[in-house]
């Protein structure tokens, strides 16, 4: 039990969230199916749905209630239990100690407490989908007053409702340990000459995150807790006086729904920057190894991910421009949020600057790090739009706006997570995945992405409103052929998934051995066996000599320096 459960070794907690984060995005995956076959096919049956709910999709035909459910539990589990985890708490958890020369993290039981309180966390939410009312109705943003009044606010908003905030209640304490054991492992534990611009993007991007993520964390959890006082104990936080719902007077007064809104995206926001910081170190990382070059400005785009970080904090009012605050202060929050897209260009110029005259080798990773600059460049520039209170005030409620998340947040943090994946899985498992497999996967995906995102650009500014369950007013009719096309695109985007599904299981028992260093990269968990053993190094630990990214031709004959390597070996200039 203590060696395959509750194991406090970083590499096994590593590999746990890997899969917990895996299972998720499947799971996760048939909602997003579920609820675009319905939107194309509104009466269409789908065989099964009449079992999981039988109120919910009697006969198999989705109520536009339960397509709420759905949307619902689709947008928590991709957000918190994907996107937060893979990137952070798997590859963080592997390969932090691994890439500062460390043993083991600062504190293995935190960490391992902290997976096992996010599974907990996953199977209170997936639970929602068996209790009596279904999953909550109100959206992954769970806006009050309708997430706060109770059951008589309608179907999914009694005990789903309940269930939903205790499960992200939990991902935050599980998200807060772990981020206190990444901070103190990344200052405490680097190994002898492991000084901080030594040290790999992706350790800091790691590390920047884990602040993100402490700060950010700690204000969702306050929020949860109020939010269910409000539901359970009569408190009147987020609720007004003389609310009627249903025909009943609530028994509250005094609350306020809009701070349950400024609580909510004070999170919100750096949320997306946790989910897609990580990408920026692991690009980064991978860009410099496949073009054989150091990476284009190391400090300036260390620089560029701090100043994302800080400007994160101060952006969140841009989600409440229809919200009925002042143009005064929508314009507070219009000025940051293009600002903060200035470091981002400045990062992207710098990674096209790596690329540009490098021995570039296309592998797979290095398919989906370029595939990541793309949909983050596309997705960006939506964003830039949306930062105008007069431009978001039309796009705000429409197709657009699930578009451009999806793009720059979504499908982005996705491409690095498989750019990691085909990268680190020799290190993870000793075997390295099919490569043609791979490619395949790549481009189905790239093509898919792109079929189904940019489209919903186009239905938002024809104001197609998100959130509805069918196309019913007469001007959204026009509409159905280009929603028929996005489906197809979704189903054959996500049947591609099972490409890669394939190669990661056949690859476990029957892909090529990986030695210790496949893709001769210069950081330290390439210096350790594959997998590597228990403690990491096996005699003592190593000591840092060089930058992380050495690359280029040197005396020994390779072109590249592994940072343990005596001091004496250059680069030739």
């Amino acid at each position: 039990m203590r060696k395959y459960v509750f194991n406090t070794d970083h590499k096994v907690v590593g590999i746990q969230y890997f899969f917990l984060a895996l299972f998720s995005v499947i799971v996760g995956m048939a909602l997003s199916w579920a609820m675009r076959f319905h939107v194309a096919w509104s009466g269409a049956r789908i065989w099964g749905l009449q079992y999981l709910s039988p109120v919910g999709a009697p006969g198999g035909v989705i109520t536009p209630e339960y397509y709420l459910s759905l949307l619902t539990l689709h947008g928590t589990i991709m957000i918190f239990f994907v996107l937060t985890t893979a990137s952070q708490s798997a590859f963080g958890n592997y390969f932090l100690p691994l890439q500062i020369g460390a043993e083991e993290t600062a504190f293995p039981v935190l960490n391992m407490l902290s997976f096992w309180t996010t599974f907990v966390a996953l199977l209170i939410l997936l639970a929602t989908l068996f209790v009596s009312d279904g999953p909550p109705t109100s959206g992954w943003t769970a806006y009050a007053p309708l997430s706060a009044v109770g059951k008589d606010a309608g179907p999914g908003l009694g005990t789903g409702q309940n269930l939903w905030i205790v499960s992200i209640a939990l991902f935050c304490v599980a998200s807060v340990l772990g981020s206190i054991n990444f901070i103190v492992t990344f200052i405490d534990m680097r190994c002898p000459g492991m000084s901080l611009m030594r040290l790999p993007l992706t350790c800091w991007a790691w590390f920047i995150t884990a602040i993100l993520s402490l700060l950010s964390f700690a204000v969702l959890f306050a929020a949860a807790v109020l939010l269910l006082l409000d539901r359970m104990a009569g408190t009147s936080f987020f609720l007004p006086a003389n609310l009627l719902v249903n025909g009943n007077i609530q028994p509250h007064s005094g609350g306020s729904p809009l701070l349950w809104q400024h609580l909510f995206w004070f999170f919100g926001h750096p949320e997306v920057y946790i989910t897609i910081l990580p990408g920026f170190g692991i690009v980064s990382h991978l860009l410099a190894c496949f073009t054989r070059k150091p990476i284009l400005g190391y400090r300036v785009v260390l620089a560029c991910m701090l100043a994302i970080a800080f400007l994160s904090f101060v952006v969140w009012g841009h989600h409440m421009f229809v919200s009925g605050m002042s143009p005064f202060s929508a314009f507070l929050f219009s000025v940051p949020t293009i600002l903060i897209s200035l470091p981002a260009t400045i990062t992207t110029l710098l990674w096209l600057g790596t690329i540009w005259g490098g021995k570039l080798r296309f592998s797979t990773s290095m398919m989906f790090c370029l595939g990541f600059v793309s949909t983050f460049v596309t997705g960006g520039l939506s964003g830039v739009l949306l930062a105008h209170p007069a431009v978001d005030s039309y796009l705000h409620a429409t197709y657009f706006v699930v578009g451009h998340l999806h793009m720059v947040m979504g499908v982005s943090a996705i491409f690095a997570i498989f750019a990691a994946t085909y990268f680190w899985y020799p290190k993870m498992f000793g075997r390295m995945l099919n490569e043609r497999l791979g490619l395949a996967h790549f481009w189905l995906t790239f093509i898919g992405v792109y079929s189904i995102f940019m489209p919903m650009h186009l239905l938002g500014m024809s104001g197609n409103p998100r959130r509805y369950a069918m196309l019913s007013a007469d001007f959204l009719i026009p509409l159905l052929p280009m929603h028929k096309f996005i489906t197809v695109a979704a189903l054959i985007t996500g049947a591609a998934q099972f490409l890669f599904l394939t190669n990661l299981v056949w690859s476990m028992h029957k892909g090529e051995k990986a030695g210790s260093n496949p893709w001769r990269a210069t950081s330290l968990e390439w210096t350790v066996s594959s997998p590597p053993p228990v403690g990491n190094f096996t005699r003592e630990l190593p000591r840092v000599n060089h930058g992380a990214y050495g690359y280029g031709e040197t005396d020994a004959g390779r072109d590249f320096i592994l940072q343990s390597d005596p001091f004496d070996m250059q680069v030739k200039p």
